[in-house]
């Protein structure tokens, strides 16, 4: 079953940034589109960034566009999210993921692997 581990969250002030990492158990990640997600407390988890296998296809959710961006290094089997300016509403629990196809503002993937524990990522001063 596909599985990754998320890891990098934190405590960072307004304004700051943070890189999350997401590592591969087990199989290539270069033969999978994949995302980045997040769930802040009291609200439905929902799409933050997708990439397409190839990588030459990156979107991203509207309230982050531009201030983050999704990476991957294939040959170390993980993937990033670089995160700047970070505001308060950021704050959530962050899960990476593969997923099917890369959609529109990464707006509800069909998800293919099973849900890690995630990390924390909180923005407070």
């Amino acid at each position: 079953q596909l599985q990754l581990v998320e890891s990098g969250g934190g405590l960072v002030p307004p304004g700051g940034s943070l890189r999350l990492s997401c590592a591969a158990s087990g199989f290539p990640l270069e033969n999978y589109a994949v995302g980045w997600f997040r769930q802040a407390p009291g609200k439905e988890r929902e799409g933050v960034s997708c990439m397409s296998k190839t990588g030459d296809t990156t979107n991203y959710a509207g309230s982050v566009r531009g201030r983050f961006t999704i990476s991957s290094d294939n040959a170390k089997r993980t993937l990033a999210l670089q995160m700047n300016t970070l505001k308060t509403e950021d704050t959530a629990l962050y899960f990476c993921a593969v997923v099917l196809a890369v959609s529109p503002s990464c707006k509800n993937p069909v998800v293919l692997s099973r849900w890690g524990q995630g990390t924390q990522v909180t923005v407070s001063s």
